[in-house]
């Protein structure tokens, strides 16, 4: 294992936010992830040779001082052979089989890979509850930078074993984001088959676009589906919203393959870099914006519509017009306007049998007619998000402020932490 204390990039001067691609040359913190489709060999499963490439590169960037989390897909692909498998299973308990047998596998093979650098390498499995929940969201990054102090590699993968399409994060470029927000990053590295995102297919003579500053840089861009390699779950499409999630919050992104990796890690112009804007967001609410598997609809009048998109307010019975869906009391849910549109997500403190019953009354009323527990709102400020500004359409996942008026008062938002 190695002692990472005295090297320069990893001196007491703060933290700066990375202005550039060429600032990644001296990130001091940075989480890489890793397709299927950028390990996987011709002859299917994994390839030793691109996996110890990969950690070739790592391991020499991390023997320089910086702090490396690397999130790998390629569990379910280690253990399609094994398991006399010749394609990825759409059932999900095939799925879980092949992910519990490859995981150890590709483990064994990362441990080998690093190990001939004098490099440990730990397995840290992860669910979407485990971020979500504030106990194991502390514990997570608990347990993350401890391996960070000692010199370890932490090799992430969404625990697939165990989750369920209701509770997944979808796709490992998600799970990344999320990732590089729980360890406070400075920056994502998202890498693939392909070496950056194009405004067209490459095949059609498209033009790489080496930066996105904001979402009006993606407009009119065909971006491509799943991998050639057949193996992955994501595509074009994932990194790019991945590279969002996180630069819209203030990390950073660059995208690009994995045989570019040291060029990227050296600052070099490869890929398509995506420059981190506004603050970072709690992990909580990067997951109920972008990963949250929405149950149902809350149509609200213009009123609530203003409240909660402009004035930052927690949404109140009175405010909501019709119900659609079945959820429970917890669910992640959309609040939508009288026109359609979309304005949050949150999280309900009622499920969609008893709702309707309370619609357009007020919290006194409900209070006096079923009861004090009915005091609460039916989406706290706490655990909405935002996905634009009422009536402007850009997109800005923000956390609200206090609330007042047709809405529930509230605190200081009480997250999970950023």
């Amino acid at each position: 294992m190695t002692d990472n204390t005295a090297s320069p990039l990893t001196a007491s001067a703060p933290r700066r936010s990375l202005r550039s691609r060429s600032g990644l040359a001296r990130a001091r913190r940075i989480v890489v992830k890793v397709g299927s489709s950028s390990l996987t060999s011709v002859a299917g499963g994994i390839s030793d040779e691109a996996l110890s490439r990969l950690a070739d590169v790592l391991a020499a960037r991390h023997a320089r001082g910086t702090e490396i989390i690397l999130v790998s897909s390629g569990a379910i692909s280690a253990g399609l052979a094994p398991l006399g498998l010749t394609k990825r299973p759409t059932q999900l308990s095939s799925q879980q089989a092949a992910a519990s047998v490859g995981q150890g596998l590709l483990m064994a093979r990362y441990t080998q890979a690093f190990g001939k650098h004098g490099v440990t390498v730990s397995q840290v499995l992860l669910t979407v509850e485990d971020l979500m929940r504030r106990t194991t969201h502390v514990n997570a990054n608990r347990a993350m930078e401890r391996l960070l102090n000692f010199g370890v590699v932490p090799i992430v993968n969404e625990n697939d074993t165990v989750a369920s399409h209701e509770i997944r994060f979808g796709d490992n470029d998600r799970l990344a984001a999320l990732v590089a927000h729980l360890v406070k990053a400075d920056a994502l590295i998202l890498l693939s088959d392909v070496d950056a995102l194009y405004d067209g297919p490459p095949s059609e003579g498209a033009v790489r676009i080496p930066e996105v500053t904001g979402m009006q840089d993606l407009e009119d861009v065909r971006i491509g589906k799943v991998g050639g390699a057949g193996v992955g779950t994501g595509g074009m499409a994932t990194k790019v919203e991945a590279a969002t999630i996180a630069a819209q919050s203030g990390i950073p992104a660059l995208v690009t393959s994995a045989s570019n990796a040291g060029a990227a890690l050296a600052g070099e112009d490869v890929g398509t870099w995506f420059t981190g804007r506004g603050r970072r967001q709690p992990v909580r609410l990067l997951w109920l914006a972008h990963v949250a598997r929405i149950q149902g609809t809350l149509v609200v009048d213009d009123g609530a519509a203003k409240a909660v998109g402009d004035r930052r307010r927690s949404l109140l019975a009175a405010g909501i017009t019709s119900v659609e869906g079945h959820f429970e009391p917890g669910d992640p849910v959309a609040i939508s306007d009288q026109a359609g549109s979309v304005i949050a997500h949150g999280l309900t403190n009622y499920g969609s049998d008893e709702l309707p019953q309370m619609l357009g009354r007020s919290t006194r009323e409900l209070s006096k007619d079923l009861g004090r527990s009915y005091e609460r709102a039916v989406v706290h400020v706490n655990d909405l998000v935002l996905l634009q500004d009422h009536g402007s359409g850009a997109p800005a996942p923000e956390v609200p402020g206090p609330a007042s008026s047709a809405v529930a008062p509230a605190a200081t938002a009480n997250t999970l932490g950023a």
